[in-house]
């Protein structure tokens, strides 16, 4: 018999996360290993979890998450917005509280472009008079 599931996708930076939930008991396996394994830093561990605690949901479902690209902190907002994306899936009743908490818009904010002239892009080369 099929396994109920819920699936959703999370991008932020250049992370994208793909998020599947299923009643469990709040574990949450980023890239086959625990969370707090993946991450590390405390932090990030409560991004990832502020969906379920918004929603208080913490120990009703298994996330299990496949995330690429960017560094840690990207990717632990990408599996945020697909847990949040994903909840909603789940309850739509639950779509309010998680909009109020920002965790269902996109954030747009991504690295500037390198521009030729010019180290990085705003950084200059050091002035030299002679």
């Amino acid at each position: 018999m099929a396994q109920l599931q819920f699936s959703a996708t999370g991008r932020r930076k250049c992370s994208v996360a793909r998020v599947r939930l299923v009643p469990g008991s709040g574990r949450i396996l980023v890239n086959k290993k625990p969370a707090n394994e993946y991450f590390g830093r405390r932090t990030l561990e409560l991004v990832v979890n502020g969906p379920f605690e918004v929603t208080e949901t913490g120990g009703k479902y298994d996330a299990v998450v496949d995330v690429i690209g960017g560094g840690v902190s990207g990717q632990a907002g990408a599996v945020r917005h697909g847990i949040a994306r994903a909840l909603v899936e789940v309850d739509p009743e639950l779509r309010s509280a998680l909009k109020k908490a920002g965790y269902l818009t996109r954030d747009p904010r991504m690295k500037e472009r390198r521009k030729y002239g010019l180290k990085k892009a705003r950084k200059a080369p050091q002035f030299s008079k002679r």
